[in-house]
């Protein structure tokens, strides 16, 4: 097998993915955030089994001379590069511009150059907004109701107008709300788990209502395998969700029965969404992943999503792990 290169192989996802790769017997090369530190992020603390199996280049996915020399020698790419954060978004737009749609053009625009034969571009469920009609399927309009999910949408155009205009190879991956361990504490699920852990009775949260639908960080990486094998996932755009929804209020009342501890929410005005910002409700369909992909997930249901949080929990129950999440604090 060609080499893969991985963008955002230092993140959540994108450690996970790396190391299954890595697993699944592809050469990879991990794109990791240039810093001064040399810190590759979650692959610093990488699974053994894989530690030292694949290659790292530092760089910064907004930088297209450094991407173009990142893909030289790759087969495919997996582009998971981005900034994620919803509230960081509202007073820092500009840097979501500049790294999730540029970055995304510097990406296809190397691939075009250079014949890359696969680019899977990663989307978020973000870019349908509130859904108007259940479950969402790849044909419900985007509406960018954060700057953060308005930078998606248009990398998500940037990456699919290479494919119209050039016949890029790109497939367009859109996962729903995906959950599991090395999450940052800006997402909910690690947020209120640490803050249990952390000892706290009244746990601070924002709106409890919306529903989402979460996906275990195994199922994810083995969507994203799959559209890389897949002859007919390109030019496409393919859900990868459960095909269920929970609100967070009934999400986090499984955590804290898992944990056997009971605790009181206490909603705190600075983790609320603008109203007319907040995502009140999304639940995917997984048909069209199922059909092209051959991809089912194994966390399905609410039997599944507690199977993936006893694994999250056991996980962040770790003290080496837990001390490196600020669990007093609102993380952006």
């Amino acid at each position: 097998m060609k080499k893969i290169l991985v963008t955002g192989a230092d993140g959540f996802i994108g450690s996970h993915l790396t190391e299954e790769l890595v697993r699944r017997g592809y050469e990879v090369k991990a794109f990791v955030f240039y810093n001064s530190f040399n810190s590759w992020g979650w692959l610093d603390q990488c699974d053994p089994s894989v530690k030292g199996k694949f290659e790292v280049f530092l760089g910064d996915i907004r930088d297209p001379h450094g991407v173009h020399e990142a893909m030289k020698d790759c087969e495919s790419v997996l582009h998971l590069a981005a900034l994620i954060a919803i509230p960081y978004s509202y007073h820092s737009p500009d840097t979501y511009v500049d790294t999730n749609v540029k970055g995304t053009l510097n990406v296809v625009q190397a691939a075009r150059k250079l014949g890359i034969k696969k680019v899977i571009h990663t989307s978020t469920s973000e870019v349908y907004g509130t859904a108007k009609f259940v479950p969402i399927t790849e044909e419900h309009p985007l509406l960018g109701q954060s700057p953060y999910s308005a930078s998606k949408i248009g990398a998500d155009q940037m990456a699919l107008s290479f494919f119209l205009s050039f016949e890029t190879p790109v497939c367009i991956v859109r996962p729903f709300n995906t959950y599991g361990p090395r999450q940052s504490a800006r997402a909910v699920i690690p947020t209120v788990i640490t803050q249990i852990l952390a000892g706290n009775e009244k746990i601070q949260i924002g709106s409890t209502h919306p529903t989402r639908d979460f996906n275990y960080i195994e199922d994810t990486v083995d969507g994203f395998i799959k559209a890389l094998e897949s002859n007919q996932a390109l030019g496409q755009v393919i859900n990868l969700g459960s095909d269920f929804e929970i609100s967070i209020g009934e999400t986090i009342e499984i955590i804290s029965n898992i944990i056997g501890k009971e605790i009181q929410l206490e909603t705190k005005d600075n983790r609320l969404r603008p109203k007319l910002s907040e995502v009140e409700r999304l639940w995917a369909s997984n048909g069209k992943a199922k059909k092209i992909l051959n991809w089912t997930p194994k966390f399905s249901g609410r039997e599944g999503l507690r199977r993936g949080l006893e694994k999250t929990i056991e996980w962040f129950r770790q003290s080496e792990i837990l001390k490196n999440y600020k669990s007093n604090v609102y993380n952006l």
